[in-house]
This record gives C-alpha cells, structure tokens and sequence, in this order.
C-alpha cells in the first residue's frame, strides 16, 4: 500500500516551477498523489498533475529560454495590470485542453481571490483553466479575470499556501511547498538571483510608468521592483502564519531567495532544486519512522 498524499502547492511565481520536481520526487519515492490544492503557481501545477499532463508541460516550460518568455508576455497598458496572461494560457492549452475540476481523476482546488467581496474563492467546480487564470492573476502585475461579473486576483493575496483546503482521506499524509520560505538559499542551487523580466522589453512599461510615477533620485528603488518585492515579503508573511494555523504533516521549504519571481526562463534548475530539496526532506522523513 503505497502513502497517500493530500498535496498543498503554494504561489510564488517562477519559483513554483520547483512544485515539478516536488512531485517527481513524491512519486519516486513510492508516494501517491490523491488530492491537490494550489494557489497561483501552484493551481497551475498541480492543475496540470491532476489533468495527467505534466510531462508534457514541463517539457514545453523547461525548454524556454529567456526570449520565449519574452514573446509569450502579452503586455498591455491597462490600469489594472500590465500583462493580460492570454497568450501563455492560449499556449499550454494546445497540449491541455480545457476540462470540468470535478472530471479530473484527482480531486482539485485551486485558490482565487475575490477582490470585489474581499474573500477567497475556492474553485473545485467548473473550467480549469477559468479557475488557473483567476489564480494566478499578480495584482497589478497581470490583469485580473472576470467571471459571473466578479473579479479575481491572485489566490496568494489571501492564501498562498492553501492547507485548509485541500481535500483529505483518512490516513493520508498532508504535505505542503512553501516557495517563500525565508530562509537561506539551497547549497546545491545553482541559479542567478536575478530578474531579467525587468530588462528588455518591460523597459518599455517602466518608462512609461516612470512618466506617471517620476523617481527623482537615482538611488530610489523602482516602481517595478517595488512592486515584486513588496508582493514577495507579503507572500513571505502569510505563508509562514498560515502554515503555523495550519501545520501540515511534512513542510517543504523552498527559498523565497532562489530566483526572481518572473525568472521562468530558468525552470529546469527550479525543477531539479524542487527535486533535491524534497529528496533530502524525505530521506530524513522515511529514516524517522523507521526509528519510530
């Protein structure tokens, strides 16, 4: 009888690509997968895992280099965001077409936020894709999605790292990724901390946002970077309360300092850090029991 694993992915952009080799290592280690919830990045992986497509995505996603992603950006210079997200989103569903949650062969909750109503929306009914898109929408960042003439934003707004509601059975183990932990950056990770999405064409956008938001000191932090880092220590915050309400069985931390949020260009790294880390996590996990 193989363990069962209740599965939490938690948002935190490019560094979600990390929840791959997560659940690669899982699974090689005799785990199996019987529920999901996500949030942002999270939705969109384990979305995929649930939908049996992950090979094929994480092929597509390890094989972009940084002007793929480029041309995947579809910039816009809308109030609310600057990026709408349709043509990744139209991209991945030529090889995962869109499909009812409730007809996944695995149970599936992805985490959005309400933004009109000020609450979660938890999203286990209905399109996929709807609920990925809705979820993964970065305030001010990516535009935000409209269904039934609400507005979501990101799920990590209010719950990056969904613990309380991923579907349990009895006896299964709940394992939760944390891509924001605030903690010091893995010895065997070998990946530029830096965000190259704020160079070339977003060069553009932040002229642009510098006319309307001047910035008369050379030494003031940018708009840009403002945003990034402020959404990321808030992610950071929430995700440590939240896993401290809501202690999951197994914690995988993975550091908040590994990459850029919009570094997705470096997704096979991100891939294998998700691995090693959870390797070593579960080897001392499966050695404590045994003593146990």
């Amino acid at each position: 009888m193989k363990q069962k694993v209740a599965l939490v992915l938690g948002s935190g952009g490019a560094r979600g690509a990390a929840h791959i080799g997560v659940i690669r290592e899982l699974i090689s280690h005799g785990y199996e997968i019987t529920s999901i919830s996500g949030s942002s990045m999270g939705a969109l992986v384990g979305g995929v895992y649930a939908s049996g497509k992950l090979d094929e995505y994480e092929e597509w996603l390890c094989a972009l280099d940084r002007m793929d992603v480029f041309n995947l950006v579809d910039f816009t210079l809308s109030t609310s965001g600057i990026i709408k997200a349709d043509k990744v989103l139209k991209k991945i569903k030529t090889f995962i077409p869109d499909q009812k949650i409730e007809d996944l062969p695995i149970p599936f909750t992805a985490i959005a936020t309400d933004i009109r109503n000020k609450k979660e929306k938890v999203f286990s009914t209905g399109s996929l894709w709807e609920a990925i898109r809705a979820s993964i929408s970065i305030p001010l960042v990516i535009t935000p999605t409209k269904i039934e003439g609400l507005h979501f934003v990101d799920g990590g707004v209010l719950n990056p790292v969904p613990v309380n509601h991923v579907k349990r059975r009895e006896g299964d183990l709940l394992v939760a990724v944390n891509v924001n932990a605030q903690i010091p950056v893995h010895r065997s990770t070998k990946i530029e901390n830096k965000d190259h999405l704020t160079n070339g064409r977003l060069k553009i956008f932040r002229e642009k946002l510098a006319q309307l938001i001047p910035v008369n000191n050379k030494e003031s932090i940018g708009y840009f970077q403002l945003m990034v880092t402020s959404t990321s220590l808030m992610l950071s915050q929430i995700s440590k309360l939240t896993l401290e309400m809501n202690p999951p069985d197994l914690l995988i931390n993975i550091s908040g300092q590994t990459c850029g949020t919009f570094d997705f260009h470096k997704a096979k790294e991100l891939v294998e850090t998700g691995r090693i880390v959870t390797r070593e996590l579960l080897e001392k996990f499966d050695k404590n029991k045994e003593i146990q």
